[in-house]
């Protein structure tokens, strides 16, 4: 029987800062016996007194045809040297993709990230992994949007942490979040550093670098009340949801509310749908005289309501945990109604509202799709109401590296309508 020769075998090996220092004796053993290193100039120096032949990876098509050609060769030992785990964000992926798979053994070392998720003390079985490595934010601008907990993000030399810092802060968030920069992990000269976004946002850190991310709990972020402006409030003022912090009428569109409720001291103020009420509570500060009843159909969304008048110190606005429209006849007569949300309950809602506005009073809503639209413009036109529209779609500046671009929020549709005269001067007889 002749015996089939042995296939050669490629061992892609994970290594950190530490160099050979940090393999354990087994994977210190493969490497001393390669006949062929294969690595970055930074990789292959870890092994100064290596007797194998080395091959730099610059040039990845020209290194894979070698490592192709050694294949042949039945006495070769191929050692890959990569950094930390070769199948996170690394180059095992581009391996399996070029090099036939059953030639392949994978050595992984600590990730960055495992390591500067140690180094804070921070559980990360739950995090986002983002890698900005040679590719846009657009990822994790989306993460950040959404609110999640905790991200990790892999920088490059253009998504450095300082253009992450700027690009927090440029989105306005309505959560503040918490920021480490993790360098040189696992090397001598490591370090892991939290500071505040503004700080970061102006310094330069060294290249092999980690950045971590988690978000603060709202009763965690402080609240200046003398630096608030008088309205217009940032979103980030106002305790919001746990699992959807970006759901509030932002800031953009509260003011073209505002504006569009047309308020006057001493009015008694609807805010059906309230959410966290982010407008119910400007309403109340930019009409002290007023009465402000926000109605949210959650006792979450009610309870969020209460802390922020507590966190603003907003006295005139009350919330009204109920379901719409059935809370509502149990209020007083409106002079102004904002309807942010309806529950699927639309047409039923405006029915109450026309029933209980007061003379002279208005409806102000503000509609994200299609099907809401045509019911609230469907409602209007058989009641004869009279109405216009503002087709609101805006876009808020974000940094990409040395750059800037428009990151777009949700078209929102904003519906001001009022009574038919008839209707306001029965109400007048009434009254």
């Amino acid at each position: 029987m002749v015996n089939s020769p042995q296939l050669t075998l490629i061992h892609v090996v994970g290594i950190g800062l530490d160099g050979a220092a940090g393999l354990t004796s087994a994977v210190r053993s493969i490497v001393e016996y390669a006949t062929l290193l294969v690595g970055s100039d930074r990789h292959l120096s870890y092994f100064p007194n290596h007797p194998a032949q080395r091959l730099v990876l610059g040039d990845f098509t020209s290194a894979i045809a070698e490592i192709h050609r050694r294949l042949a060769d039945s006495g070769d030992r191929i050692v890959v040297l990569v950094s930390g785990d070769p199948l996170f964000f690394g180059l095992g992926r581009l391996l399996l993709a070029e090099l036939p798979e059953e030639r392949l053994i994978f050595h992984p070392h600590l990730s960055s990230v495992q390591l500067a998720f140690n180094h804070i003390k921070l559980p990360w079985q739950d995090a986002q992994i983002i890698s900005a490595h040679g590719r846009s934010m657009d990822e994790l601008t989306a993460a950040l949007q959404q609110g999640v907990e905790k991200i990790a993000v892999l920088t490059d030399g253009t998504n450095t942490p300082k253009a992450i810092a700027r690009l927090i802060l440029a989105l306005g968030l309505p959560s503040a979040y918490q920021c480490w920069v993790c360098e040189n992990l696992g090397g001598i000269d490591e370090q892991v550093q939290c500071g505040e976004l503004e700080a970061i946002a102006n310094q330069t850190f060294a290249p092999l670098n980690v950045v971590v991310l988690r978000r603060q709990p709202e009763s965690e972020q402080p609240l200046n009340l003398d630096a608030l402006p008088l309205f217009g409030l940032p979103d980030s003022a106002f305790i919001s949801f746990s699992d959807r912090p970006g759901l509030m009428t932002k800031r953009e569109i509260r003011l073209m509310v505002l504006g569009e409720l047309a308020l006057q001291p001493g009015q008694i103020v609807w805010d059906i749908g309230a959410g966290t009420g982010s407008v119910s509570i400007e309403i109340a500060r930019l009409c002290p005289t007023s009465g402000v009843y926000a109605i949210e159909k959650t006792a979450i969304g009610s309870a969020l309501i209460e802390k922020n008048c507590q966190r603003l110190q907003v006295h005139n606005v009350t919330s009204i945990h109920g379901f719409c429209p059935d809370i509502l006849h149990h209020l007083p007569s409106p002079n102004r109604i904002f309807i942010g949300g309806s529950g699927g309950n639309l047409a039923q809602i405006l029915d109450t509202c026309e029933a209980q506005l007061a003379p002279n009073g208005s409806v102000v809503l503000t509609l994200a799709t299609i099907e809401h639209f045509h019911t609230a413009c469907h409602w209007f036109n058989i009641h004869a109401w009279n109405y216009h529209l503002l087709q609101v779609q805006l876009a808020r500046s974000v940094p990409i590296s040395s750059l800037t671009r428009f990151s777009p929020l949700n078209p929102v549709t904003i519906v001001t309508a009022t009574p038919p005269d008839s209707l306001r001067q029965s109400s007048r007889i009434k009254n």
